[in-house]
């Protein structure tokens, strides 16, 4: 069982920036793939961003040149460094842990783009 914890989220305005964090345990952090989702209200779960075992990275065309996704693997942790938000960024931003046949979700981090 991996342990999946993001952080990071809050209120923010339009034209700002934000990083989110996911944590996840184990000793084969290096191994997993990883991907950020997102999920308005009213809405379905939606694909933003991946990073792979060997740290290659894919976009969803809408947070494309805006977000970046990169881990370090001393601290466990993924990131998403989010800049130029649009309040269509407002979601619950949800970090997945995929390994093998496996994966494991966290519990969510709200982001509110708001004047």
């Amino acid at each position: 069982q991996v342990r999946v914890v993001e952080s990071g989220g809050g209120l923010v305005q339009p034209g700002g920036s934000l990083r989110l964090s996911c944590a996840a345990s184990g000793r084969i952090f290096s191994q997993y793939n990883m991907d950020w989702y997102r999920q308005a209200p009213g809405s379905e779960r939606e694909w933003v961003a991946t990073i792979n075992a060997i740290s290659r990275t894919n976009y969803a065309e809408s947070v494309k040149g805006r977000f970046t996704i990169f881990k370090d693997i001393r601290k466990n942790t993924m990131y998403l460094q989010m800049n130029t938000l649009k309040p269509e960024d407002t979601a619950v931003y949800y970090c997945k842990v995929r390994w093998r046949s496996d994966e494991w979700w966290g519990q969510g981090t709200q982001v509110t783009v708001s004047s």
